[in-house]
């Protein structure tokens, strides 16, 4: 699950405490006039101005082609737009009762502005367009007596305060002044627009009377503001600079000694256009300036929707819903900061091909999943094969990854078919994957805030590279996908199909900059940009003035007694709440988990930005299951199951476990539902063999069926379940011997009351911190799961390091070693968190939500580490690789876990075996065998880590060392072996002829394994 660490145990109270939450993180500016409940009264008529930026486009004449919503267009070219003031021309038309206008710019020549051939939607008021953003200010607006917006201007009357603003950490394309006099009154939000003053600053001018200064706030016209971390900012009259939240006094001109830039970036040089389908991918060299490129403009002609202009902020521009067979040309300038606008590049062409049919569902490859060892990624940091997909989201600045050009969804589909050989190379042939639903949430990137299940987020697909697309390439590589879902809970937003909540909101003087403009033509899919918000997370949907029609939600929209960490005063009903009454008890649970070890962990929320469903409702297994079912069509492998264990057992025994069985049959075979790896996430972090004495709350409780009949409703069968398990206690649990060898004999496991859930080892998870500890843990554990051989097993992970630990594992090279040559021989399926083969980010704080940039974190980006090509001619095998993912697979932790696999591949035994310590002494010393007649496979094998060991007890014959090749015969049931060494091991494998013969050295030798 994907909870911020820091607010995992957070409870809000109610709902205006929940408000206040979410306002802490949207950085807001202050009540500007101390009213609680100002709303806006509309105007009979309904007018626009619109200001339109220039200095990047350098026409002769500037056209707005518009039409009111509802309304019909302007005749082509549309209203010529007049001068308003440096760099800005403008124009105010009449809507009528219209609530916005759809525009277009022109230079009446048959060059537009068309917002890459989308319209723009712009609302009422005041507008800016200024190289595609939309936002609301008055840039060439002056205040009081002052004439004129320039900081070395005279006021007329009084003092005045002249401040200049720097842009450079908040990457804004507009940025307005918000202030109050001392004594005085805010200015309406936004604010006043400032102006350009060179790179890196912006500067505005405002007449102070006879105040000595200013409160005041900043914000980009579409609700981001730096408001100084809620404290305001206090400005003196007299000449400021504010940069890095420090206001400067009587700062000298941070423009004066910078001679103004006059020199235009070089062209555009090597520019590529390679068509897909109806897709054209733009690539180039960068420009050069004197300064820097802040910009790209790419000019396309070609097709019968004309010329267009469309901004760029990297090399690599994506065409998408291209017309067929239909030639395009495409030149590209560069822009620096001050606006100097390159030469255009060469031409590029490429010609559209037809539109690519729907990829084929795939089918399951229906393997013993315990062959498999797992590779681990959050899909949005592994690797960006389509920079076109790329999205901040509403924490874009206020995270510091905007500043890192880091968004947070930033990997996708595409990345991950461009590295499956990487993955393949290291050994690995099955891929987990984060959820893939569209989510919805201020921090999403992960995938666990699910919107709507039904679809697949748009920030992971691309041209070419959908799902579908990913799980065909993965099974053409012989490789599995598993793909992350949840059942548990949805996004704060509710879950589209089922129930999304209504919210109250205004857009009055204290909330306009949250609540987005409605915009009915709008349908929100996480990538698509609304532009009269500028967002593509655009909540224009999700609230009302108005009560809706069966509003459940108490006193709806009346203010309460509290406001936000900002000032603002909140209404009841504005936040999603479960105790408000918002969610229906149909659909979802209405109330906060109190104990995470008590019965409310799985009928109540975990977090306000987890919605939990009420999972003993028809509606709600319906809707779930028929999502999921989507993704076993589409011939995923397997589910690894998310907050498993807030969900009663006796719901995943009824409904969602056999749903997976009979669909994956249905549509597969038994067969493949038989090897459909399902493995849940039940989040035990204790030592201990029960989690805190709880069977209820531990992980291996949920592969077992139930042991007797509950009431037919689920809701009491929850309760009867939960407490009859709770009275019998952890002795009277089930035990099993599936694990386990008879003596030095494999025999059949009795799989007849497994639930069809495996899990998460959670206990050696917890333990290791040391590979002895894991191991000892491990042995304890293991005659209370249904059968242990299906565990998956890792170190650390996107939540959690060993022993709970908050950072990413960082026990060194050595231990990390140790660990794997563990994981990859005793029972289990080893599963490696994406960058741990190289010890990735260690130490590093796995998750701090938007208060610090992704990069400094355990989920940074990885695809740094992956540029160049790579080809694997088999698993643990690389053939070829060049580039900087060259120098990534000589690292030592990359040849250890590749010979691993390699080794593990090799021997069935390491793979599905059962295991004993019968007769042996050492530390992690163990045998293992598998015996299947229908293959006729029998393997047989010795394994120790590290330390020395010896056997008694064992078959007579010769045996072989599967690491150094060294050959054995015993002939009295005795082996000694000498200690190999931290992060060595030794296999010594039976050799029993035909196809069971002992494979001898596998591999070469590394820098462990030796």
């Amino acid at each position: 699950m994907k909870r911020s660490p820091h607010l995992r145990l957070r409870r809000p109270l109610a709902a205006a405490a929940a408000a206040a939450g979410l306002l802490g993180l949207l950085t807001a500016a202050p009540d500007p006039s101390g009213s609680s409940s100002a709303v806006p009264v509309a105007a009979s008529e309904n007018t626009a101005t619109v200001f339109y930026y220039t200095k990047t486009r350098d026409w002769s004449a500037y056209n707005l082609h518009y039409a009111p919503d509802g309304g019909p267009w302007t005749a082509v070219p549309g209203v010529r737009m007049e001068a308003a003031c440096t760099d800005w021309v403008k124009k105010t038309v009449s809507l009528g009762s219209s609530p916005g206008l759809a525009a277009t710019f022109t230079d009446g020549s048959g060059v537009w502005d068309n917002n890459s051939g989308k319209n723009y939607a712009l609302g009422t008021g005041t507008i800016t367009v200024k190289d595609g953003v939309v936002a609301h200010s008055d840039p060439c607006a002056t205040t009081g007596t002052d004439p004129s917006p320039s900081p070395t201007s005279s006021p007329s009357t009084g003092n005045t305060a002249s401040v200049y603003y720097s842009t450079t950490t908040v990457g804004w394309s507009t940025t307005n002044l918000h202030y109050q006099p001392a004594g005085g009154s805010w200015t309406a939000v936004p604010g006043v627009g400032m102006e350009a003053a060179c790179t890196g600053w912006v500067k505005r001018s405002v007449d102070l009377g006879a105040a000595t200064k200013m409160q005041a706030a900043f914000n980009n016209g579409n609700g981001v503001w730096d408001n100084n971390n809620g404290s305001d900012y206090t400005v003196p009259a007299g000449v400021s600079t504010v940069k890095d939240r420090t206001v400067t006094k009587d700062a000298a001109n941070p423009c004066a000694a910078e001679p103004a830039d006059t020199e235009a970036p070089t062209a555009p040089t090597a520019v590529k256009a390679e068509a897909d389908g109806v897709s054209v991918v733009l690539t180039w060299e960068p420009s050069t300036d004197n300064r820097s490129v802040t910009k790209y403009q790419v000019t396309r002609t070609g097709g019968s929707k004309g010329t267009t202009v469309s901004d760029v902020g990297s090399t690599v521009f994506s065409d998408a819903g291209l017309e067929e067979r239909t030639a395009y040309s495409y030149t590209v300038k560069a822009v620096d900061a001050a606006g100097n606008t390159s030469a255009a590049s060469a031409a590029a062409r490429a010609t559209t091909g037809t539109r690519p049919p729907a990829a084929a569902q795939g089918t399951p490859l229906g393997t013993d999943p315990r062959k498999d060892p797992i590779y681990f990624v959050l899909t949005a940091r592994f690797y960006d094969g389509d920079a076109g997909n790329n999205r901040g989201g509403g924490q874009d600045v206020k995270s510091g990854n905007a500043a890192n050009n880091d968004p947070m969804y930033r990997g996708d589909f595409k990345g991950l078919v461009n590295k499956l050989d990487y993955i393949k190379g290291l050994g690995f042939s099955a891929v987990w994957i984060t959820p893939v639903v569209l989510n919805r949430s201020d921090y999403d990137y992960h995938g666990y805030h699910g919107y709507d299940f039904y679809k697949v987020d748009g920030r992971l697909e691309s041209a070419g590279a959908s799902y579908q697309d990913l799980i065909n390439a993965a099974h053409a590589k012989g490789m599995k996908i598993y793909q992350d879902v949840v059942y548990n809970h949805s996004s704060r937003w509710g879950a589209k199909g089922l129930y999304t909540p209504t919210v109250y909101g205004v857009r009055d003087d204290q909330w306009s900059w949250y609540y987005d403009e409605r915009n009915e033509g709008f349908e929100y899919d996480g990538v698509s940009v609304e532009t009269k918000s500028g967002k593509s997370y655009y909540n224009g949907d999700l609230w009302s003035t108005a009560e809706p029609s069966g509003n459940t939600c108490l006193n709806w929209g009346k203010p309460t007694g509290s406001t936000s960490a900002e000032g603002y005063r909140i209404h009841n009903c504005q936040w999603p709440n479960p105790t408000s009454g918002m969610f229906p008890k149909e659909y979802y649970h209405n109330c906060w988990l109190g104990n995470w070890e008590g019965e409310d962990s799985r009928s109540c929320w975990l977090h306000e930005d987890l919605a939990d469903f009420n999972t003993e409702s028809a509606p709600v297994q319906n809707y779930l299951i028929g999502a999921y079912d989507k993704y076993i069509d589409m011939g995923v492998d397997g589910f690894r199951i998310d907050t498993a264990v807030h969900i009663p057992r006796t719901t995943w025994n009824r409904r969602f476990l056999p749903a997976i069985q009979e669909r994956v049959t249905q549509r597969f075979g038994a067969g493949a539902a038989k090897n459909f790896f399902v493995f849940g996430e039940v989040g035990s972090f204790v030592n201990d063999k029960w989690n805190r004495g709880s069977v209820n709350h531990s992980a291996q409780f949920f592969t077992w069926k139930e042991r007797k009949e509950y009431s037919a409703d689920d809701t009491r069968a929850a309760l009867e379940m939960y407490d009859y398990e709770e009275k019998l206690g952890t002795g009277a649990q089930p035990a099993s011997r599936n694990a386990f060898l008879d003596g030095n004999a494999y025999h059949t496991p009795d799989h007849s009351e497994f639930s069809g859930m495996n899990v998460i080892d959670m206990r050696m998870h917890m333990n290791f911190g040391d590979a002895d500890n894991a191991y000892n843990n491990g042995k304890d554990s293991d005659d209370s799961y249904s059968d242990a051989t299906y565990n998956v097993v890792y170190v650390d992970s996107h939540d959690y390091g060993p022993n709970k630990s908050s950072e990413r594992y960082a026990g060194g090279t050595d231990a990390w070693a140790e660990n794997m040559a563990l994981m990859w021989t005793f029972r289990g399926i080893p599963t490696l968190y994406y960058g741990s083969e190289i010890e990735f980010r260690a130490g590093k704080k796995i998750d701090c939500g938007p208060s610090c940039p992704l990069a400094t974190t355990g989920r940074a980006y990885y695809g740094d580490h992956l540029a160049g090509t790579v080809e694997a001619s088999g698993f643990g095998q690389v053939s070829s690789a060049t580039g900087e993912v060259a120098g990534t697979l000589g690292r030592p932790l990359v040849k250890h876990v590749q010979r691993l696999n390699e080794i593990r591949r090799a021997v069935p035994a390491l793979q599905m075996g059962q295991y004993s310590t019968e007769g042996i002494t050492g530390r992690m010393a163990y045998k293992r065998r598998y015996t299947d007649a229908a293959s006729k496979v029998d393997s047989f094998a010795l394994v120790t880590v590290t330390g020395a060991a010896a056997y008694t007890g064992i078959p007579n014959g010769t045996y072989r060392d599967a690491v150094t090749g060294d050959t054995r015969v015993v002939a009295d049931g005795k082996l000694s072996v000498a200690a190999p060494g931290k992060g060595n091991m030794r296999v010594y494998v039976l050799d029993l002829g035909g196809s069971n013969a002992a494979p001898g050295k596998v591999g070469a030798a590394g820098p462990y394994l030796k």
